[in-house]
């Protein structure tokens, strides 16, 4: 294996992942769960008070439910509809929507792509951030198992359902659009458009559920942020685009400077949640739309019509070889800018990090390596989950055309907020557990009393006082098995009651049990997080790089146009 360069104190490193390993083996202990009983408060340690309350609050119906799902998902389970809801679930990732996004501003339609930016990349945006304040586990598998074709979605936490939000967004905003009188549609072609968004949207949701990948809060929460999302844009949508495009540079640097801000306010989460990667590269996309639209608008080559900074777009005058060309020339661009971009910062920004860092002015993040730490990113790195690079396409093409193979169904904890919520889940059991242990064990001794009283009383009256007391002397239970029902309400028999002379080892049993509790749980921790997938290190220069690369990926798509089209 070749070395592929040199860590800080000179010696060769042999692997990016070894590199990853060697120079960020500080921060990892610091993030990586120790063994012992931290886990059971992890949540009340990492979190401010009044982010652990509100969890506190909304964890129980979290677990309430999840019995609920997975009964649905065993009622509607079939290998059809297990390929449906996985294959579908792929219409509503951030990858989908950074492909097809790009082609409506390429044909004309700067109009509706201007809105669908807005309410995904708030969307995504919102709920990542939502997601990384409360720290809400998914739905716990088992009993749910969990079908999908991506397990980076299983890193993420559950509440609200990005899906979700993305799906009734972007059906709410499309009936807006075919609603609207500008429009002249076919009647028979816009209720056909209006049902497929409907279905869209209800079997977005729907696979949510039947993939045990959200419970119902997650998905109902997750559709009520995209409806309100979508409205905000249905109604303030052209009111923000005047503001704009008046010219003046105020309101754009009003938008980049409040988004960076939102950047930089987003929530550190209490485990390492990818969460943030995909809040910068939307707050990314929308820098670099209205930064776009505006310098376009300015430009001259723009359409003021039906809104300005509409890139020209005549099918009949250009023709299918130019209309597809000028589509390939804007998918060269977005890949290039990226490929050329990408490496290029991660070399050349930890330098000046480092140097900011030195200067106390670094604003660091809890789960991303600072500069001082390492050398230099490695190679071929994949820190994107959003746009994949070229390198990857082949790959992503094999698994369009092997879309069952490459489903994957999952029954275990598959990430470390999994397991925290396992761990919880076991300790509460136990505790109901040891509870219903310590009331039976208080009632076999007030059957001991009854038992000493019932025999000294015949003891005296008979001239035994002084002889040892009877083993095994036998009492009614009926009483105490009443006394039992109706202190727990559970409907239990107490068969016999315990004998005086086993009293000690009746009493000496909760401590034991607490020890045999307290090791067991150890155990079971140790053995969840040895098989739960492990984060990727990530580094700080990253933050950066995802706002330059998406900002400029949207910023350039007017080259397609000045490329193909002079006017």
């Amino acid at each position: 294996m070749e070395p592929i360069g040199d860590r800080r104190d000179g010696s060769p490193v042999m692997a990016a992942e070894q590199q990853d390993k060697t120079a960020t083996t500080e921060t990892v202990k610091a993030t990586r769960p120790d063994a012992g009983l931290r886990s059971l408060d992890h949540y009340k340690n990492k979190l401010p008070s009044w982010r652990y309350a509100a969890r506190q609050k909304l964890i129980p119906l979290i677990r309430w439910e999840t019995p609920y799902v997975a009964k649905l998902q065993n009622t509607m389970r079939s290998p059809l509809l297990d390929s449906y809801f996985s294959i579908t679930a792929n219409l509503g990732t951030h990858t989908f929507f950074m492909i097809f996004l790009p082609v409506l501003f390429w044909c004309g339609y700067t109009n509706l792509g201007r809105g669908m930016v807005h309410i995904l990349a708030s969307g995504v945006f919102l709920s990542g951030f939502i997601k990384d304040m409360l720290c809400l586990p998914r739905p716990l598998s088992p009993p749910l198992t969990r079908i999908s074709m991506s397990h980076s979605v299983s890193l993420e936490y559950g509440f609200p359902s990005t899906h979700s939000t993305n799906a009734v967004s972007i059906a709410v905003y499309a009936v807006y659009m075919l609603r609207s009188a500008s429009l002249g549609i076919n009647p028979t072609l816009k209720l056909a458009m209006e049902i497929s968004s409907y279905f869209y949207a209800t079997s977005i949701i729907l696979g949510r559920l039947y993939c045990g990948m959200h419970g119902f809060f997650d998905v109902v929460v997750g559709s009520l942020l995209g409806a309100a999302l979508a409205m905000l844009e249905c109604l303030y949508g052209e009111t923000l685009a005047d503001l704009v495009f008046l010219g003046s540079t105020t309101a754009p640097t009003i938008i980049l400077l409040a988004t960076l801000v939102l950047v930089r306010i987003h929530p550190e989460p209490a485990d390492d949640c990818p969460c943030f990667d995909d809040s910068v590269a939307f707050a990314g996309v929308i820098i670099g739309v209205e930064l776009g639209n505006w310098h376009f608008a300015q430009s001259g080559l723009a359409w003021d019509l039906p809104m300005p900074a509409t890139v020209p777009f005549d099918l009949q005058a250009l023709g299918w070889p130019k209309a597809i060309a000028r589509v390939m020339v804007g998918v060269v661009v977005v890949f290039a800018w990226r490929e050329v971009m990408k490496p290029t910062l991660l070399k050349f920004l930890p330098p000046l990090f480092r140097i900011v860092e030195s200067l106390g002015l670094s604003l660091p993040r809890k789960f991303f390596v600072q500069a001082s730490m390492y050398t230099k990113v490695p190679r071929n790195l994949k820190t994107d989950n959003v746009l994949p690079a070229i390198s990857e396409i082949p790959s992503m093409i094999t698994s369009v055309r092997h879309l069952r193979r490459n489903r994957s169904e999952s029954i275990g904890p598959q990430s470390e907020a999994d397991v925290y919520e396992a761990l919880a889940v076991q300790d509460r059991n136990r505790k109901e557990s040891n509870s219903l242990s310590s009331r039976i064990r208080q009632i076999k001794k007030d059957q001991i009393s009854d038992s000493n009283s019932s025999w000294s009383n015949r003891a005296s009256s008979n001239g035994w006082m002084g002889t040892s007391g009877p083993i095994g002397l036998p009492t009614p239970a009926g009483s105490q098995a009443d006394l039992y029902k109706s202190s727990l309400t559970t409907d239990v028999f107490v068969d016999a009651p315990l004998t005086p002379n086993s009293l000690s080892s009746a009493i000496g049993t909760p401590n034991r049990r607490l020890s045999e509790d307290h090791r067991q749980l150890e155990k079971d921790e140790k053995e969840m997080f040895s098989k739960v997938e492990k984060p990727r290190v990530r580094y700080d220069v990253e933050v950066i790089t995802k706002l330059i690369v998406y900002t400029g990926n949207v910023l350039l798509l007017g080259l397609p146009y000045r490329m193909s089209d002079k006017r």
